[in-house]
Order: structure tokens, then sequence, then C-alpha cells
């Protein structure tokens, strides 16, 4: 393995541990409605257990309310139930068949707790992105051990790793701040 690919290979892993970051920050809900929330629920659909997107058509009827139309006549009571033992403490209305999901409103004591869930994601985050460059820092290594590069390659090497893990991190910094001030925000 070179020295570009080493970096390469961290490049890409960095990329996804930040992707699956963002991942984690969609599902730590705010005050505000989004259908991504509902997107865990899984719903008994014949026997077999499916994502509610799967069964229904899930959309925002305003900033605090998601509206969940059956696909099938039967589903309503099915997907109420799903909603409801879901751990997302939402409670669903049924107005025909069309069930409106409203968003309560998050208490201060509750939104501290969401920013810390946040700050705890990031760390974890970060911790990936660290552990990535020990490993690739450790393959250049051995690369200078095996005699296959010279000190002054690894050196750069060593520095370039540092700097793509520096921006890797504070865009992680950057996504937490962001998801912290959302949650803040009344």
């Amino acid at each position: 393995m070179s020295i570009a690919e080493i970096k390469l290979t961290a490049e890409q892993k960095m990329g996804r541990s930040v992707e699956a970051f963002k991942g984690e920050l969609h599902k730590i809900r705010t005050g505000r409605a989004h259908p991504g929330i509902l997107d865990q629920v899984q719903v008994d659909y014949y026997g077999s257990m499916v994502p509610i997107s799967q069964v229904a058509n899930v959309s925002l009827l305003d900033a605090r309310t998601i509206s969940v139309q059956p696909w099938e006549k039967g589903m309503g009571a099915k997907i109420e139930k799903a909603i409801r033992e879901s751990d997302l403490g939402l409670n669903p209305a049924t107005q025909g068949d069309l069930l409106r999901v409203p968003m309560p409103a998050l208490t201060e004591e509750r939104r501290r707790e969401l920013t810390k869930v946040v700050r705890h994601a990031g760390e974890e985050a970060r911790i990936a992105v660290r552990n990535l460059r020990r490993d690739a820092n450790e393959h250049a290594r051995k690369l200078l051990k095996d005699k296959e590069i010279g000190e002054d390659e690894e050196r750069r090497s060593l520095d370039d790793l540092q700097k793509l893990t520096d921006r890797t991190i504070a865009e992680i910094d950057r996504l937490v701040t962001g998801k912290e001030a959302e949650i803040m925000a009344v």
C-alpha cells in the first residue's frame, strides 16, 4: 500500500464517519417536525415488519405536524399503534384515513438533555476519526520500517493525515454547534 492509497482510504473512511454522524443527528428530534423522524418506526404488514414509508405517504402538514396517509384502509390502526409504541413520545390522532402526528413542544430540561446527547454523539464521531488517523499513521510507519519510503515522505504523510483529521473534526464540531442551536431555538 502506498502513501497515496493510505491517504485516500483514510479520507474516504473519515467521510463515511461524518455521514454516519449526520445520520445520527438527523434522528435526534428538535421541536420542529420532519418526516424522517418516523423512518425507524416499523409496522406489521401482513406478518412482516416494514418501515412506515413503505405502507403510507409521510409528509408535513405544518411546522409541528406530520401527516401519515396509509395506502390501504386497514393499515391506519396498525400505523397508529406502531407510532404510539415507538420510543419517540409521539401521540398520533386519526382523522378518517389520515393520521396527524403533532410534535410536542420541548421543555427547557429536555432541550438541555438533547444537547448533551448531541455532544456525546459528536465526541464519538471525533474518536472514530482519531482512530482512523492512528491506523493510517501506523500504515505509514510500517512502510518506513519496511524501507519502502523515506523519513521525509513519512513525516509529510503524517502531517497531511493530521491536516485531514483537523478538517474532519472541524466539520463535526460545526455540525454539533448547528444542531445545538437548532435544538435550543424556541
